[in-house]
C-alpha cells in the first residue's frame, strides 16, 4: 500500500466507515475514552473527545482528574465526564493507585478504544494508574493510541506498548526524538523516511504517526506517508483533533471487523488499522486547512474542533443510508 495514492488508501478508508443504517442501536459506531486531563491541563482532552465525537462516534467519554472534570463539565453537555484519576497530592487518605486504577480499568469492558494522554501531566499517580490501564486494554485486546504525556509512558517504560499491534502513538518531532534515544536510535542518522519505520520496528510493531510537514505512518513493515495540505498556524492542541479522530477510526474499524453491516470483508485487521491511522490523519490535516482558512493567524485548537466533519466529508466522503 505504500506506493498506492492518496485517493486509493482514503478509498480504503472509506470502506471502513459504517453506513447509517436504523438497524444500529447506540454506542454501535463507537464508545470511546479520553484519559487525561489534570488540574493544569483541561483543554486538551476535551479537544480530543469533542473530535471524536464530531467524527460520529456514538459516546464520547473524559475520564480525568476531579478538577478537571468540573471545568470539562462546563465545556460541553455533550461528553460524558468520569472524575476517577487522582494526582498525587490530591489523594485521599482512603485512596490508593490499587483503589484509582480499579475504578478506571472497571470502564474498559464498556469501550472500544482508549487515547491516553492529553492533559495527563507528568504525576507518578497519574501516569502509573495509565500504565495499569494499558496493561489491561492489552489483555482485552482494546486499542489505544497514546499522545502526549502518554507517549512519556512509552519512552520510560517501553515494555508497556512494546509489540501491542494495536497500539498507534502519534509524537511530534521532539517525541519522537525521545522515544528514539530510549530504543538506542540515532535519528539524525538515519533517512527521514525511513526514521519511522525503524522506531515502529524496534517497538515490535506498534503504529506511529511520526507528525511534521508530512505525517510518515509505519508499523515497521509498511510506511504511508499523508501529506495532504494543512493548515500554516502551529497553536496548540492540533494534535488532540488527531488522536480523537483516530479514536473514532479505531472504532470504525471495529465495526467493520465484526461486520455489522453488509460488506465484502476484503480488508484486514492490520490494513485496517493501517487505514485508520491515514485517514485521522488526512481529517486531521484538512482540518487544520479548513479552520486556518477562517481564521489565520488567529487560529486556535479549538477551531478545529467545527471542522471536523467538513474535513471528514472532504477527504473520506460519506456513505448512502441504505
Amino acid at each position: 500500500m505504500a506506493s498506492a495514492s492518496r485517493k486509493e488508501i482514503l478509498g480504503k478508508v472509506y470502506k471502513m466507515i459504517p453506513p447509517m443504517l436504523e438497524s444500529f442501536h447506540k454506542g454501535q459506531l463507537g464508545r470511546v475514552a479520553v484519559i487525561g486531563g489534570s488540574e493544569d491541563y483541561t483543554g486538551a482532552p476535551y479537544f480530543s473527545a469533542m473530535a471524536s465525537a464530531k467524527l460520529g462516534c456514538d459516546m464520547s467519554h473524559v475520564i480525568c482528574e476531579p478538577g478537571a472534570g468540573a471545568v470539562i463539565k462546563t465545556y460541553s453537555p455533550n461528553l460524558m465526564v468520569h472524575p476517577y484519576m487522582r494526582q498525587s497530592k490530591n489523594l485521599a487518605s482512603s485512596e490508593s493507585i490499587d483503589t484509582v486504577s480499579t475504578e478506571v480499568v472497571g470502564m474498559l469492558s464498556r469501550l472500544h478504544v482508549v487515547v491516553i494522554g492529553p492533559g495527563l501531566g507528568r504525576d507518578k499517580l497519574m501516569q502509573d494508574t495509565c500504565a495499569r490501564v494499558i496493561q489491561e486494554a492489552r489483555k482485552q485486546g482494546i486499542p489505544f493510541v497514546l499522545d502526549a504525556d502518554g507517549l512519556y509512558l512509552a519512552q520510560t517504560q517501553p515494555e508497556l506498548v512494546q509489540g501491542y499491534t494495536e497500539c498507534i502513538l502519534t509524537p511530534n518531532v521532539v517525541e519522537f526524538g525521545r522515544l528514539a534515544k530510549a530504543k538506542g536510535l540515532k535519528v539524525d542518522e538515519l533517512d527521514p523516511t525511513e526514521q519511522c519505520s525503524k522506531l515502529a520496528k524496534a517497538f515490535g510493531g506498534v503504529t506511529i504517526i511520526q507528525k511534521g510537514a508530512k505525517d510518515y505512518i509505519s508499523n515497521g513493515t509498511q510506511t504511508l506517508v499523508s501529506e495532504g495540505e494543512g493548515g500554516l498556524k502551529r497553536s496548540g492542541g492540533q494534535g488532540d483533533t488527531l488522536t480523537g479522530s483516530l479514536a473514532t477510526l479505531l472504532a470504525y474499524r471495529k465495526a467493520y471487523l465484526d461486520k455489522i453491516w453488509e460488506h465484502d470483508g476484503s480488508l484486514d485487521a492490520a490494513e485496517t488499522l493501517a487505514l485508520a491511522a491515514y485517514g485521522g490523519s488526512a481529517i486531521t490535516r484538512e482540518c487544520s486547512r479548513l479552520a486556518f482558512a477562517e481564521k489565520g493567524r488567529s487560529l486556535q485548537a479549538g477551531d478545529l474542533t467545527e471542522h471536523v466533519h467538513q474535513a471528514f466529508l472532504n477527504t473520506v466522503g460519506e456513505k448512502e443510508s441504505k
